[in-house]
């Protein structure tokens, strides 16, 4: 098939597009807003950009606020800083349950009986269940502009300053055991996919 997505003329039950990149790591993103309240949020666009120095994005729709901002773009463009925590299988009904759109003054960490750490570099708390957090300070943001205003993009880039990985899931061969962590990522709809034993493999690079 093809179809022109700006005519969405797929034919199909729903769009595809969310579908046909997969599966994509989730940025659980921890943030503090200048009111003190903590956010709690997964973004499915998310990656890691470049290495030195560590940078990674997330980007973010639009929300039903007077600003048009989601709370976590808000609070990270205030604070400049923010914490991206891995998503895995053990956490992923408080992952889901995080998503929910709720009031400014719910601190979505709290709801989902999740437990706050302090950072060490930075004032956004990170997850104590979560295996791996990152530290990150906010670098810029780039506007994606969409074909209605209730499309419109906002990537934000930020550089991590700090990495906190549990002990328990780094191996003998000093490498982090990612079949141990069970990192799961999204595919289209309300589907996710988990990295485990099962799924894992490996290539060397010719």
């Amino acid at each position: 098939m093809f179809y022109e997505p700006k005519k969405k003329n797929h034919g199909l039950a729903h769009n595809p597009f969310n579908s046909l990149i997969v599966p994509r790591p989730i940025g659980w993103i921890s943030s503090l807003g200048l009111d003190g309240v903590p956010n709690l949020a997964p973004y499915s666009f998310f990656n890691a950009v470049s290495y030195q120095p560590p940078t990674v994005m997330f980007s973010s729709g639009t929300a039903a606020t007077e600003d048009g901002l989601k709370d976590s773009l808000r609070n990270i463009e205030d604070t400049k800083e923010f914490v991206c925590n891995m998503a895995t299988w053990d956490w992923r009904n408080e992952m889901n349950e995080s998503s929910k759109s709720v009031a400014l003054a719910i601190d979505e960490i709290a709801m989902t009986g999740l437990t706050t750490i302090d950072s060490r570099l930075v004032s956004a708390p990170r997850l104590a269940e979560a295996p791996v957090n990152l530290e990150c300070i906010y670098l810029k943001s780039v506007s994606v502009p969409g074909w209605s205003d209730a499309d419109n993009f906002k990537i934000i880039i930020g550089e991590v300053i700090g990495v906190h990985i549990k002990d328990e899931f780094i191996n003998q061969e000093g490498l982090v055991d990612i079949k141990a962590l069970q990192p799961i990522g999204r595919l289209g709809g309300n589907d996710y996919a988990v990295v485990n034993a099962q799924s894992f493999f490996s290539l060397k690079r010719p």
